[in-house]
């Protein structure tokens, strides 16, 4: 079971907005919506500072990842996913995490989110070129984990997740707690959709 981090696991979207924020205000002075911000989220930073403000991106980067880093305190877990990812274990499952987050973060947020010990972090920014809505990062996994996509699902709360999952081959599972709205999600054609930990719970337990 292949599990995305942010907006997923951990409750990080209120940040991660506030970072974008933060660095577009800072930079440009682009005063930038929580919405617009919202749809942004699931793809590397510098995808989307490229495409926003190729000169500018790499400052934008730098400064949003200061600000990110200064306010980690903000994340936390969401109700009932620890307590699921402990289920997982418990049934002899040990959820994986595919994620567009840079390692030394992605570890970070685990922590604060509270399932240190209950998830192994397999795939990051680093490993590879391509990010999703490219498969790259979860055929990484395949790879890393020796299996195959017929034994795998993806866990996301983004369109990119669904998108990447489906590129893979692999089923979907979106929720809907995270960065995309239900519309959004379902318009993607995932091949599951949970609105709530309880919900993911009864999909993945034996």
């Amino acid at each position: 079971m292949l599990f995305d981090l942010d907006g997923t696991l951990a409750d990080s979207i209120g940040l991660i907005i506030e970072s974008y924020q933060y660095a577009f205000a800072t930079v440009s002075g682009r005063i930038l919506s929580a919405a617009e911000a919202r749809t942004w989220i699931g793809q590397t930073l510098l995808t989307t500072f490229q495409r926003e403000d190729p000169p500018q991106a790499a400052t934008l980067e730098r400064v949003y990842r200061e600000y990110n880093e200064a306010n980690a305190v903000k994340i936390v877990g969401y109700p009932g996913v620890p307590e699921l990812m402990a289920q997982l274990n418990a049934a002899g499952i040990r959820p994986k995490v595919v994620t567009s987050k840079r390692l030394e973060m992605s570890v970070e947020t685990i922590r604060l989110a509270g399932l240190a010990g209950l998830v192994d972090l397999v795939v990051t920014m680093e490993d590879t070129e391509r990010h999703k809505p490219h498969p790259d990062p979860l055929l990484r996994a395949f790879e890393k984990l020796g299996v195959t996509a017929a034994q795998c699902v993806y866990v996301g709360d983004a369109v990119w997740d669904v998108l990447a999952a489906h590129a893979a081959g692999i089923p979907a599972i979106s929720v809907t707690w995270g960065a995309g709205t239900r519309s959004e999600l379902l318009a993607a054609n995932p091949d599951f959709s949970c609105d709530n930990a309880a919900a993911l719970g009864e999909l993945l337990l034996p």
